[in-house]
């Protein structure tokens, strides 16, 4: 209780003390402040915990496996012959590091008071946050391509150039998105990435499975009999990403009109990053699938 009322003294004279310098609506220092009051705390030192001990150890391996793999190819090779999924994958993951660096700031910042630790630690996690969702959706463009349009997903995955550009301007939007942040605005690059979500995401999926359900000409037999191990795991991997993006989706929207409607309701602010979960592990699951090593390690187990 003696923690309980120390937190919450420190909300109110944060708020005082930073309306001068960060405004009174702020909803970087709101954000902030919330993590620093219970049960917020415990919320996000929960996702702080599996952040660092399940995911952490899981995006480390990933990298080490593309390092491996560029080791035993010459790097021309390792990159041409790297699918765009892939690709967007080991991206992601990267960012997911400076995520996991900016909870453990924010960590550090809550546990010792230190409210510009906290924003930081916020801050840092909103780069990670963007790209996330900019490479699910990338991802799901691919499948989408991959099924409806094989012919020019096949010109696409050969010329490297457009594929660098495309990642040039998501880690572009993330920066951009991250130097928002840091001036206490988060509804512009929010807004923009669930118009983006809302738009892509459920046309791509629907298109593949559109695709999948109806032969064409000449076509017969059962659905399972049809599409080939390619479009399948197109199929799932898209409904996948669909139920994850939908799942952030709805809690985003909590966060927008939180600080549109200039709220501070700390508790569904702070459980955003536990939904937020399984965003982080879809792609580098579907990575692991796709490369065996889930299978191989069910063999293993058994």
């Amino acid at each position: 209780m003696k923690r309980m009322r120390s937190y919450e003294d420190m909300f109110e004279n944060s708020s005082s003390s930073n309306d001068s310098l960060y405004g009174p609506h702020s909803p970087v220092i709101s954000y902030s402040q919330c993590l620093i009051t219970i049960p917020s705390s415990f919320i996000y030192t929960t996702f702080i915990a599996i952040n660092v001990v399940f995911c952490l150890p899981l995006f480390i391996f990933i990298l080490c496996f593309g390092f491996r793999q560029w080791q035993k190819n010459c790097p021309k090779s390792f990159a041409s012959d790297m699918s765009n999924s892939d690709c967007f994958t080991y991206h992601m993951v990267i960012m997911e590091l400076v995520g996991v660096t900016g909870c453990c700031i924010s960590f550090i910042g809550i546990y010792s008071g230190e409210l510009k630790a906290v924003k930081v630690g916020t801050i840092l996690f909103s780069f990670t946050w963007y790209g996330e969702g900019f490479f699910q959706n990338l991802t799901c463009v691919e499948h989408f391509l991959a099924v409806v349009h094989p012919i020019t997903h096949f010109t696409y995955r050969k010329k490297r150039g457009i594929r660098n550009i495309t990642m040039g301007f998501v880690w572009l939007f993330c920066v951009t998105g991250m130097c928002l942040a840091i001036m206490d605005n988060y509804i512009i690059m929010d807004s923009f990435l669930i118009l983006l979500t809302i738009i892509v995401t459920p046309y791509c999926c629907i298109s593949v499975i559109w695709v999948l359900q109806h032969p064409r000409p000449g076509e017969q037999g059962t659905w399972e009999e049809r599409v080939d191990q390619v479009k399948k795991r197109a199929f799932y991997t898209v409904i996948a990403i669909l139920i994850v993006l939908i799942l952030r989706l709805a809690w985003s929207v909590i966060w927008i009109i939180n600080l549109v409607q200039a709220k501070t309701d700390c508790v569904a602010m702070t459980c955003e990053v536990l939904f937020n979960l399984p965003s982080m592990l879809v792609l580098p699951l579907l990575f692991l699938q796709r490369t065996g090593r889930l299978a191989r390690w069910r063999r293993d187990e058994d």
